[in-house]
């Protein structure tokens, strides 16, 4: 009885450190740390324009292709010291006619699809700029995300930046699974925030995300997460992965819950194959902040959460039913009304009905459970590089 009431505190602690506490205990050491340090001079860095390649790999995205290179030919950057290149191997619709209409522009294609992996590690052999942009066909980049972005690399300690994902949030684009995106990414942007000013990002989104070309490493043709890995590959070494909000990329969110789901069990499936090959990061005596902020932020949520939330709920039930403690009662009844919560909001999205009470609560139990299935996918080696795209809003 003792080491199931010892468990199920464990395992609620664990839940509340990795989704709360963490986030909490970096928020006070930073505002502490400020009260003890003299703020540094301000330097102009908005003049530091060095050539930069923009990586772009699509895959038969011709709705998308051509909104998305006048958004990229938009970008207040000087065209000379801007570099762009379309890698849209394998694609079979008009992408590449419609990309070969601008000259500008450098089209890498080959007919045989063998995934996005494949196609950045083949682009960034025609690269022969300081630093490199990655970003995707469907999202769309602010006019100044450039200079956001390269102002951070006059500190000689900084291997990388990473840009701000943003859902578009309008009454077009309004769904259950854009309203639970979109509150994740406000939520994730946060914590990447305070990550940065601790110590480091611990994982870029490829959305919108750069690197020193130097530092680049190609990842295996089998990786499910490109962004994650180059990005970690990077803090490896010992530099940091610096956030920039201001530098940031939009796109629409998925068209609706089913076609999340797609996307998060593949992200789920990456997670741990990402947790596998960077195992050696566990060991927080060499890694120290990297190591803690790893654990912290990304393993404990895609490996032991979902697991322990199942845990939590069967122990809780048990330690009720055997009348221990007024608090496990309590504590019950909270977890009942929550996966009610979490029923009723997802009852409700399958009409496409957000209500704000219910969905963030859903959104929670719907990233634990493509978590589950994501671990299966990979454990089954089911999960291929060659993924179904989610479908977005248009």
């Amino acid at each position: 009885m003792c080491m199931i009431s010892f468990f199920f505190w464990l395992a609620l602690a664990i839940i509340i450190y990795s989704y709360i506490g963490y986030g909490i205990i970096i928020w006070v050491y930073l505002k502490v740390k400020a009260l003890f340090t003299r703020p540094k001079p301000v330097i102009r860095k908005d003049l530091y324009e060095p050539e930069v390649s923009l990586i772009i790999a699509t895959f038969n995205e011709e709705k998308v292709i051509q909104k998305k290179i006048e958004n990229t030919l938009q970008l207040n950057y000087p065209a000379e010291k801007l570099k762009i290149i379309f890698a849209a191997d394998g694609s079979t619709d008009n992408t590449v006619d419609i990309i070969r209409g601008y000259p500008g522009i450098q089209l890498l294609f080959k007919p045989g699809r063998e995934g996005k992996v494949a196609a950045i590690n083949r682009a960034m052999l025609k690269v022969t700029t300081p630093y490199v942009i990655f970003c995707d066909a469907n999202t769309y980049l602010n006019s100044n995300c450039i200079r956001e972005i390269v102002k951070h690399y006059t500190n000689p300690e900084i291997g990388a930046v990473a840009g701000e994902k943003k859902i578009i949030d309008s009454a077009e684009n309004s769904s259950t699974a854009g309203a639970g995106e979109g509150l994740y990414w406000k939520y994730e942007s946060f914590l990447k925030n305070l990550d940065s000013r601790f110590h480091t990002v611990v994982g870029a989104a490829g959305e919108l995300f750069s690197i020193r070309t130097s530092l680049f490493e190609p990842v295996a043709n089998n990786i499910l997460l490109d962004d994650f890995m180059i990005s970690m590959q990077i803090c490896r070494k010992g530099y940091r992965v610096m956030y920039e909000p201001a530098a940031f990329a939009t796109e629409a969110p998925s068209s609706s819950m089913k076609e999340e789901q797609k996307r998060k069990i593949r992200i789920s499936a990456g997670g741990f194959q990402s947790v596998f090959l960077l195992k050696d990061l566990l060991n927080i005596f060499r890694y120290g902040k990297l190591s803690f902020l790893y654990i912290s932020h990304r393993v404990l949520r895609w490996t032991l959460c979902p697991i322990l939330l199942l845990f939590i709920f069967g122990a809780n039930f048990y330690l009720w039913n055997k009348h221990i403690h007024p608090a496990y009662t309590i504590i019950f009844i909270l977890q009942v009304l929550f996966y009610t919560a979490a029923t009723a909001g997802w009852l409700l999205s399958l009409r496409n009905i957000k209500l704000q009470l219910f969905y963030p609560i859903y959104y929670f139990v719907f990233m634990n459970i493509a978590l589950g299935i994501g671990f299966f996918r990979f454990v089954s080696k089911k999960q291929t590089v060659l993924w179904e795209k989610a479908r977005r809003k248009e």
